[in-house]
């Protein structure tokens, strides 16, 4: 089974889960908002966000993995990975640009500093980037051991320092647009639980770099099943833990905010990650996932892509039904015709990326004619 089968199809169900999460939200009418299906569509929505951050981590550690193991210099594989995280980041301010300027009517300014998501997976991707070097070594396997301890780390500081950061030592001497960042503050008095900023999501990214980076090591090689099994199984014990610290009479912070800001959440959601991980990667090595076409690994490969086209077609001005107007059948309806032209630009997107690599490609030389005797 290729590795990269196993994230693709995480992505694309990421996609799926944004797609019914995002249409139920915008089309359905108001007095719809309190069926079951509305609310579970709500409840799927809480996965894509940090499944997107935490494959950008497994991801950075696939890339920055390889790139040690064919001998590049860390800081070449610093400035690759760097400028990927730069270049996403700058995709994030771009898109605030184009849903200004297409809702500029009534769309406040401010908006154009709303960190999202594609702000926090730049953000977090440059942050690992610089962990990465920073765990460098001579010998490949101590950088990845000095890599998986600085990003346990890191997830661990970023979740610890959250609740604070939003509560009793909120940045306040920052303007609102950098303290955004920090805590996702905004132009509220209080931090926003829809927004991303770095305290928690990074947790998420760091996370994912650490698992990342566990998949290269010798026993997940030679174990590689029994590896994500065991993945699985300490993403229910995380999911435990949550629950019982929860439930402890002892709390280290001020404010004591679960759902929102408290370490004890973020180790459920890990937890789920985890357990979600394990469930894919079973079903693209012993399921049907690798039989023929799979529309979400499909999808999982142009996920950007797909990200920044649906927003308009479903909350912007092109949006193909009436927002806050639709019954459940016509806003299922819609979200089957989101997920199939998502599907097709996915395909000719893929189609337009081969067939580029291939008209790049220089021309294979021919072999010289040999005189008739």
């Amino acid at each position: 089974m290729k590795r990269l089968s196993y994230i693709d199809w995480l992505r694309g169900l990421a996609c799926l889960l944004m797609f019914q999460t995002h249409c139920y939200d915008s089309w359905l009418r108001p007095d719809l908002h309190d069926s079951a299906l509305y609310k579970w569509s709500q409840l799927g929505g809480t996965l894509p966000a940090p499944l997107f951050i935490f494959l950008a981590g497994i991801s950075m550690a696939l890339v920055t993995e390889r790139l040690r193991e064919k001998g590049i210099a860390r800081n070449t594989i610093a400035k690759q990975t760097i400028f990927r995280g730069a270049e996403i980041f700058a995709l994030g301010i771009l898109f605030r640009l184009q849903e200004y300027a297409l809702g500029y009517k009534w769309v406040p300014w401010t908006d154009l500093f709303r960190v999202d998501v594609l702000n926090i997976l730049g953000l977090s991707m440059i942050l690992m980037a610089l962990l990465c070097w920073l765990a460098s070594a001579e010998q490949i396997a101590a950088a990845r051991t000095r890599s998986i301890a600085g990003a346990l780390t890191a997830a661990t500081l970023i979740a610890m320092l959250t609740p604070p950061l939003w509560t009793t030592h909120r940045p306040r001497f920052l303007p609102w647009p950098l303290e955004s960042y920090v805590n996702g503050v905004h132009v509220f008095p209080e931090p926003q639980h829809w927004l991303f900023p770095i305290f928690p999501w990074a947790a998420f990214a760091f996370a994912g770099l650490a698992v990342g980076f566990l998949v290269y090591t010798s026993f997940a090689r030679r174990n590689e099943a029994l590896f994500f099994f065991l993945l699985g199984l300490s993403g229910v014990g995380a999911c435990y833990l949550s629950r019982f610290f929860d439930q402890s009479s002892i709390h280290l912070y001020a404010v004591y905010d679960y759902w929102h800001s408290n370490p004890n959440f973020l180790l459920m959601r890990c937890g789920i990650l985890l357990i979600i991980l394990f469930l894919v990667y079973a079903w693209c090595r012993w399921g049907f996932a690798q039989i023929g076409f799979s529309p979400v690994i499909q999808l999982g490969t142009t996920s950007l892509l797909i990200y920044w086209v649906h927003i308009e077609f479903v909350y912007g001005r092109l949006s193909i039904l009436p927002k806050r107007g639709c019954s459940i059948p016509k806003a299922t309806f819609g979200l089957c015709a989101i997920f199939l032209a998502m599907l097709a630009l996915s395909i000719l997107r893929t189609r337009y990326k081969k067939g580029s690599i291939k008209a790049s490609r220089p021309a294979a030389p021919q072999p010289a004619s040999v005189p008739a005797s």
